[in-house]
């Protein structure tokens, strides 16, 4: 591609998120009022580029998106971000759509619509990482584009960052070409834990563990833990993607990887005590504030 970033290039899904705030889930055959709620943009892949770029870090974001409306309202908010977006449009599928349920206490609840997400090609992938000095993905898009734009990373020479979320057993073939994996602790055990992902490959796992805060797995070393920042958290549905986009940012930006696991870290504070997976509240002024708060 013709705008090669020495930042971030992220390969990913782009949905528009419907929010509600609800105190539980509604039972089977049950009809719930929620509180409040709207639409947002989102996707893992999307909320990871804004994340990033709203970090301080050139980013690029590679994905693809319906011929309609949603399409419109995602691609605004990447420009709002100043996220360079590579967006291939789909005449014959919609955007990407996530039924979010925000429930008391910051947990939630969503069931994703892939729409154009399952439609990104390993030549678009591939294209769309081209360039960067640092290659983030995560797995709502086809196993094998996110691996050939790995491989592709790999060889020219890139850093690459696979966030295996949701967690799938295409993951561990990769591995040979991530240097950061990026797992929570559902998707650690679903993938048969941190030795078998040591084993199969991944000499640098990061497992977040939400309020908990991260563990950096080094193959051969001892474990280092990065305690969260303590928050009233309002929405914690981005706080993850936030965290794989300043991670990211951060590497691209020359950090080590325990500073770049810090300020990871204040990026899904901030974004956990807004509503929404995106929001102009996450800047490198908020992250060092939180960061120097500690």
């Amino acid at each position: 591609m013709s705008d090669t970033l020495a930042g971030v290039a992220v390969v990913g899904s782009a949905n528009l998120d419907l929010v509600v705030e609800v105190s539980r889930p509604p039972l089977v055959g049950e009809t719930l009022l929620g509180r409040s709620g709207g639409r947002f943009a989102g996707g893992k892949g999307l909320n990871q580029a804004v994340a990033s770029a709203r970090s301080g870090a050139p980013t690029r974001f590679c994905a693809v998106v319906g011929e309609d409306e949603a399409a419109e309202v995602l691609a605004e908010t990447l420009a709002d971000a100043g996220v360079v977006a590579a967006l291939c449009r789909s005449a014959a599928t919609p955007t990407g759509v996530a039924y979010v349920l925000a429930l008391d206490g910051g947990d939630n609840s969503i069931i994703v619509a892939a729409g154009a997400n399952a439609e990104l090609s390993s030549e678009d992938a591939v294209a769309g990482v081209e360039g960067a000095a640092v290659v983030l993905a995560q797995l709502e898009v086809p196993a094998a584009s996110v691996a050939a734009a790995m491989r592709a990373a790999r060889i020219a020479g890139a850093c690459t960052i696979l966030n295996a979320a949701p967690a799938q057993q295409a993951a561990i073939g990769m591995l040979a070409d991530v240097d950061v994996l990026v797992v929570n602790e559902t998707e650690c055990v679903e993938l048969g834990g941190v030795e078998r992902l040591h084993a199969a490959g991944a000499e640098v796992v990061v497992l977040t563990q939400g309020a908990g805060g991260v563990t950096l797995h080094r193959a051969g070393q001892d474990p280092v833990h990065v305690a969260a920042f303590p928050i009233d958290p309002v929405d914690t549905t981005g706080a993850g993607d936030a965290f794989c986009g300043a991670l990211a940012a951060s590497i691209a930006q020359g950090a080590d990887m325990e500073a770049a696991l810090v300020r990871a870290c204040a990026a899904g504070a901030v974004v956990a005590q807004q509503l929404g997976a995106t929001t102009p509240q996450l800047s490198p002024a908020s992250i060092a504030a939180l960061v120097s708060s500690r």
